[in-house]
C-alpha cells in the first residue's frame, strides 16, 4: 500500500526548499496567502501615494504607514490569546470578511471622489485592525499545516510569499494608479480578501484532541506574556527585531517621497522602486536554505544589517533612477535575509500550545518599532530634509546590530519542543475540582555531598521551566538535619493549570529532567508529592505520590 504524498514529504531525510508546497492544503493556504499579500501590496502603494496627492506633509505620508501598523500594536496580543483558545479557522474568517469590508469602503469613497486624508488614515486604520487581529493566527496557521521537520521552509515561504507579492503589488499598484485610479487597485484588494475566506472555508481543520478546557481570556494573556518573560530564546528575538526595525523601517515610511521628490517621478517610479525590493528579497529567499548551511543566524542577522545600512545610506544620497533600482534589489535581499531569520526564530523557539500568543507578541514588538519608527522618520524628515532622515536611521541600524550582538537566535538545529508526555497523570484518592488550588507539588532529591553545587545549578534552568509554564512560586532547599537530601516545591494556582504543566512539557523539558535525576542517589525515581488547598468535595483526605511531577 502506497504512503500519501504528504507522509513521504513530511518523512524526507533532506527536505527542499519547496518540499512544503506538495501538501495540498499548505499550497492552498500558501496561494490563497499570495494573493492576500499581493492586494495589500497594491492597496499600500496606492495609499502612500493618494495621500501625496491630499497633504503634502511627510508627517501625514509617514502616518499612512503608521496607521497601518499601530492596530497591530494595540490588539496583536488580544489576537494571540484568541488564536490559542478559539476555533482558529472561524476567526480568521471573521478577521478576512472585516478587511474586505474595509477595502470596499476605501473603494467607494475613492471612487466617488469622496477620500479625503482623514478617512483614507481611518480606513487604513481599519484594514490594521483587521490584519492585526489576523496575522498571529495566519502565522500559528503555517506550523498546523507543515509538519515540524518542514517548519524552517514552511516558514521561509511564507516570507517568500509576502516578498514575492512585494515585487507584484507595487508595480500593478503603480500601474492602476497611472491607468484606472486609486478605486481598482482599492476594488483589487477587497478581492482578494474574498479569496482567503474561500480558502479557509475548504479548509477541514482537525479539531484540537485536548481533554483539559481552554484558558480564560486573560488567563491566556498572562500566561503567554510569562512564556515570553522566562524563554531566553524567544526573548533574544524580540530584543533582535526591535534593534532592527525601528531604524529599518524609515526606507519604507520615506520611499515615497524620495519617488516625489528627490527623484521627480510619479507613482510607476514609486511602485518600480518597491518592484525591485521585492525582486532582491525574492531571488535571495530561493537560495536562503543553502545560505543557512554555512552561516548561523546570528551571523546573517549582523551581516544583513549592515547590507541594508549602506543602501539606506546609497537611498539618501543617490540621485539616478537607474542607480536606485539596482540599490533597492540589495535592499531587498538584506530585508528578507533579517526578516527570514527572524521569523524562522520565533517559530521554532515556542511549543505549539503557546505560538499564537509568542508571535502575537513578535508581531506587536515589531509593528511597535514600525509606528514610531514611521513617526520619528517622518519627523526628522520635515526638520531636516528626507535625505538627513535616511542618514542618521543607517547609523542608528548599525551601531544597534552590535549592541544586540549577545543576544543569540540560537543554533541551526531547532530546539525539540513537541510535548514529552513523559508526567503521569498523579495518582489521587480522589480527582480535585479543576479550580481547587492552590496546588503545591514537592520532589525529593538525595544528592551525593560532592555533588550538590553541580546539582543546584543543574536545577536552576528546571525552575525556569516550573516558573514559564504556569508556576507562582518554585525553590528548591535542603535538609539540615540530612545533609543532601533537598525537596523542590513549586505551587501553582489550581488544580486545572497544573494539570496544563503536564500537556505543556517538552521533550526539551525532559532532557534537563534527565540529568537532574542523574544527580539522584536514593530509591528511584524521585519521590513526588502533590497537596492542594481548599476545601475538598468531599470528607477524603489526600496526598499523591507518583513517578513524574
Amino acid at each position: 500500500m502506497s504512503k500519501p504524498a504528504g507522509d513521504s514529504v513530511s518523512n524526507a531525510p533532506h527536505p527542499g526548499a519547496w518540499a512544503p508546497l506538495r501538501l495540498p492544503m499548505f499550497r492552498a493556504f500558501w496561494l490563497a496567502s499570495l494573493g492576500s499579500n499581493i492586494g495589500t501590496w497594491i492597496n499600500g502603494t496606492a495609499s502612500g501615494w493618494v495621500m501625496t496627492d491630499l497633504s503634502p506633509s511627510p508627517v501625514m505620508v509617514s502616518l499612512v504607514q503608521a496607521a497601518g501598523s499601530l492596530p497591530i500594536v494595540m490588539f496583536a496580543l488580544a489576537a494571540g490569546a484568541f488564536t490559542d483558545i478559539v476555533d482558529r479557522r472561524r476567526y480568521l474568517i471573521v478577521t478576512q470578511i472585516w478587511m474586505a469590508l474595509s477595502a470596499a469602503a476605501l473603494a467607494f469613497l475613492a471612487g466617488t471622489g469622496q477620500l479625503d486624508a482623514w478617512s483614507l488614515l481611518i480606513l487604513t486604520f481599519a484594514l490594521g485592525s483587521g490584519a492585526a487581529m489576523s496575522m498571529p493566527a495566519l502565522n500559528a496557521t503555517i506550523a498546523e499545516l507543515a509538519p515540524g521537520n518542514l517548519l524552517p521552509q514552511a516558514v521561509a515561504l511564507g516570507s517568500l510569499s509576502m516578498n514575492l507579492s512585494r515585487a507584484i503589488g507595487p508595480a500593478i499598484g503603480g500601474l492602476l494608479l497611472v491607468q484606472l485610479g486609486a478605486w481598482v487597485a482599492y476594488g483589487l484588494n477587497m478581492i482578494s480578501f474574498i479569496g482567503m475566506v474561500l480558502m479557509l472555508w475548504h479548509w477541514k481543520r482537525e479539531g484540537d484532541e485536548q481533554a483539559l478546557p481552554p484558558e480564560r481570556f486573560f488567563q491566556a494573556l498572562r500566561a503567554g506574556l510569562r512564556y515570553a518573560h522566562m524563554a531566553s530564546l524567544f526573548r533574544a528575538v524580540l530584543v533582535r527585531a526591535t534593534a532592527f526595525i525601528v531604524f529599518a523601517t524609515s526606507v519604507w515610511a520615506l520611499l515615497p517621497l524620495i519617488a516625489r521628490r528627490e527623484l521627480a517621478g510619479g507613482p510607476g517610479i514609486y511602485g518600480l522602486l518597491l518592484t525591485f525590493v521585492g525582486i532582491g528579497a525574492v531571488a535571495t529567499a530561493v537560495f536562503m536554505p543553502r545560505i543557512r548551511m554555512y552561516i548561523t543566524r546570528d551571523r546573517q542577522v549582523l551581516i544583513a544589517t549592515m547590507v541594508y545600512a549602506l543602501t539606506t545610506v546609497a537611498l539618501a544620497t543617490i540621485r539616478s533612477e537607474a542607480m536606485l533600482y539596482g540599490i533597492m534589489v540589495i535592499c531587498g535581499a538584506a530585508w528578507l535575509s533579517v526578516l527570514s531569520s527572524l521569523q524562522v526564530a520565533a517559530q521554532i523557539s515556542v511549543p505549539a500550545w503557546v505560538r499564537g500568543r509568542a508571535l502575537a507578541l513578535y508581531i506587536m514588538i515589531f509593528s511597535l518599532g514600525m509606528t514610531l519608527g514611521s513617526l520619528l522618520w517622518g519627523w526628522v524628515a520635515e526638520q531636516a530634509g528626507t535625505p538627513a532622515a535616511l542618514l542618521a536611521s543607517a547609523v542608528g541600524a548599525a551601531l544597534a546590530a552590535l549592541a544586540v550582538r549577545g543576544f543569540s537566535l540560537g543554533a541551526r538545529e531547532a530546539p525539540d519542543l513537541a510535548p514529552s508526555h513523559h508526567w503521569t497523570h498523579p495518582s489521587v484518592a480522589e480527582e480535585p475540582d479543576q479550580d481547587r488550588g492552590p496546588v503545591l507539588v514537592t520532589i525529593e532529591y538525595e544528592v551525593a555531598l560532592d555533588q550538590r553545587g553541580a546539582f543546584l545549578d543543574a536545577m536552576q534552568p528546571l525552575g525556569v521551566i516550573r516558573r514559564r509554564d504556569g508556576a507562582f512560586a518554585w525553590g528548591i532547599f535542603e535538609d539540615i538535619a540530612i545533609p543532601g537530601r533537598y525537596v523542590e516545591t513549586f505551587q501553582v494556582d489550581s488544580w486545572l493549570d497544573h494539570l496544563r504543566q503536564h500537556a505543556r512539557v517538552t521533550r526539551e523539558d525532559q532532557r534537563v529532567q534527565e540529568t537532574i535525576n542523574r544527580f539522584h542517589i536514593g530509591e528511584a525515581p524521585p519521590r513526588v508529592s502533590h497537596f492542594v488547598g481548599g476545601t475538598p468535595a468531599s470528607s477524603t483526605a489526600y496526598n499523591s505520590m507518583e513517578t513524574g511531577p
